[in-house]
């Protein structure tokens, strides 16, 4: 007889193993390292890297930052996220909109540029990964899920312009108040436009146009590192420098250096809403680029990993003089078409861009202001997502609503709280509707099988004249209490000979003390009135809070019934005979045996015909 083998007892070096891929997630697709994988990620890196230097550059001028800074997010940020995420392809560094919110944030505090300036965007980077570590390490990558697609689409639109409108000045010449509202800055604009340089237009135009004809001619190419070459060529043609046109000026060719950020009470207080805000615009964009790429890539996202990866990454970027980073939708799509198998890609992506760095920096000593305004905004155009703001529109109302007041308060009201606005507004919706379930009035469809219960709004039925049958779409917490007992007695008092209420609960997800205590009263107002209150097919977690709560005593435990067949078997046993004896409608199959049924009559009458004599 064979002997049963015994479950190895778990050894502490079998727990070690178990935690090590929790601890350094990057464990877990090492092993699908070859060298195959590794000629497609050192490709798909040096891909990135030639994208993302002139996107770097240009997101620091939105920021408020010297160039270079930007090109330091795309560093240890990127490879740091790209280590301690879920994504195999997600690329992260600067994006636009976090560099807005970041420059709405801090340039009320500091003159943009200065040396106090970058020491209040470090820190404020710094309190950003704080705050999306310690949501991944509580595991609430759920959160994310309250920032919906429309705040997301509508801050972005939003964003768009407000970047397009920063960038007024440099595209045409003209000296604008820097900081000013979006209302200002356009009246200015109007008010000095006569004054615009046109040698700096042609520059900033001509680089625009570039960009837009190396995309649909060459898709695949860099075409903003094109246009800016193209740019500082024809800078040079027209002598733009003579004509007023300002270089950006060379880049310092060196590695991105230590930075220690300032963390006191002070900083804290006056940063922390703003990087409250970034963190979780941050998050929203990270984890939905990183689900989108998953789609085609078929892989599963950890979204509390993504937030650890995303706030380590912050946290390392502000000890590194990289500012506030996310995930890259543009930079994340190219590296996964150039064939990216590995996070990896991400690393190689950095490692090439600090080696053209050190390369190319004193080059950008020729590059005007003119022609990093035309790549801006061509960034910023990319980011109105007109599919999805039409599809939204098209779609839902109230989700529709939820887009035009965050576009609105992103261009007029504070960037964080364009945020948090959308975010409050869709949170408000959503209790609108979960406080608002509806009761769908069912009849027997006598032209079904089993006479299937139907919604009498999407076809003509006939009702029994004893028995409402009602089914509620929709919880009864004490959100909704209010409205379940209003509804219910509209209906009642619309339908007084129907002195028999049947309520199918299968809908009923859940039901709290509140909801409890509104049906302990509506059962005992209703025997007191002469009518009964019926339910069946509740869910067990709910049959157990209302024997709990004394609930189900009220109700009666007889009027309770498993499933609806035997509910109208048991009630219509229970119906006066005396009206079922001259009832000609006749809705059950139950009916057949109640005075006066089918049997005895002539012919079965057509329910449908008779109508409208109920």
């Amino acid at each position: 007889m064979e002997q049963c083998e015994l479950p190895r007892r778990q050894t502490s070096l079998d727990r070690v193993k178990t935690m090590l891929p929790r601890l350094l997630p990057f464990l877990r697709w090492w092993p699908r390292v070859n060298r195959r994988t590794m000629a497609a990620d050192v490709w798909a890196g040096l891909t990135g890297a030639v994208i993302v230097l002139p996107q770097g550059v240009a997101f620091a001028a939105i920021a408020g930052l010297p160039p270079q800074y930007g090109l330091y997010a795309a560093m240890v940020p990127v490879v740091v996220a790209a280590l301690f995420g879920s994504s195999w392809h997600l690329i992260s560094g600067p994006t636009t909109a976090i560099s807005l919110v970041v420059y709405a944030n801090v340039s009320q505090l500091a003159p943009v540029g200065s040396p106090e300036y970058i020491r209040l965007v470090l820190a404020l980077t710094g309190l950003c990964g704080l705050v999306q570590f310690g949501l991944g390490l509580a595991r609430l990558g759920g959160v994310v899920n309250f920032v919906s697609h429309s705040v997301v689409t509508g801050f972005t639109a939003g964003a768009a312009i407000l970047i397009a409108t920063s960038q007024l000045g440099h595209f045409f010449g003209i000296t604008l108040p820097r900081g000013g509202s979006f209302l200002e800055t356009w009246a200015t604009f109007v008010h000095d436009f006569p004054a615009i340089n046109g040698h700096v237009a042609f520059i900033a135009g001509a680089t625009l146009a570039i960009a837009l004809v190396l995309r649909r001619l060459w898709p695949r190419s860099p075409a903003l590192l094109l246009a800016l070459i193209g740019g500082s060529f024809i800078c040079h043609l027209v002598d733009g420098a003579g004509h007023g046109a300002k270089l950006v000026g060379a880049l310092p060719a060196s590695l991105a250096p230590l930075s220690l950020p300032e963390f006191n009470l002070d900083t804290f207080r006056v940063l922390f809403p703003g990087a409250l805000a970034v963190a979780m615009l941050g998050l929203a964009e990270a984890v939905s680029i990183a689900r989108a790429v998953a789609v085609r890539s078929e892989q599963a996202i950890d979204n509390s990993q993504e937030f650890i990866g995303q706030g380590l990454a912050n946290l390392a970027g502000s000890f590194f003089s990289g500012y506030a980073s996310s995930g890259s939708f543009t930079r994340t799509g190219v590296n996964f078409d150039a064939g990216a198998k590995t996070p990896l890609a991400a690393v190689f992506s950095a490692l090439f861009l600090a080696a053209v760095l050190l390369l190319i920096a004193p080059a950008t000593a020729y590059l005007p202001n003119a022609a990093m305004a035309g790549v801006i905004v061509l960034v910023a155009a990319g980011l109105v997502n007109v599919k999805a703001i039409r599809h939204i529109l098209h779609t839902d109302r109230s989700e529709a609503g939820v887009l035009a007041a965050t576009f609105l308060a992103t261009l007029f009201v504070a960037l964080e709280f364009a945020i948090y606005a959308g975010v409050m507004l869709s949170l408000l919706l959503y209790l609108r509707r979960t406080s608002h379930p509806h009761f769908i009035t069912l009849a027997p469809d006598p032209s079904t099988a089993h006479r299937a219960l139907t919604n009498i709004r999407r076809k003509t039925l006939a009702e029994c004249p004893q028995l409402k049958i009602l089914r509620l779409d929709g919880s009864i917490f004490f959100g909704a209490v209010n409205h379940i007992a209003e509804e219910l007695h509209r209906i009642v008092n619309h339908s007084p000979e129907q002195c028999h209420i049947l309520i199918l609960g299968s809908g009923i997800n859940f039901i709290d003390a509140g909801g409890c205590h509104m049906l302990f009263h509506e059962a005992g107002a209703m025997k007191l009135s002469g009518r009964e209150i019926f339910f069946c097919s509740l869910k067990r977690e709910v049959l157990e809070l209302l024997q709990r709560g004394g609930c189900l005593a009220r109700i009666g435990a007889e009027n309770v019934f498993p499933n609806k067949e035997s509910a109208i078997a048991g009630i219509v046993s229970r119906l006066d005979p005396e009206r079922c004896a001259c009832c000609a409608v006749r809705v059950f199959a139950e009916c057949a045996g109640r005075p006066g049924g089918w049997a005895s009559m002539p012919q079965r009458p057509d329910p449908e015909a008779v109508v409208g004599q109920e």
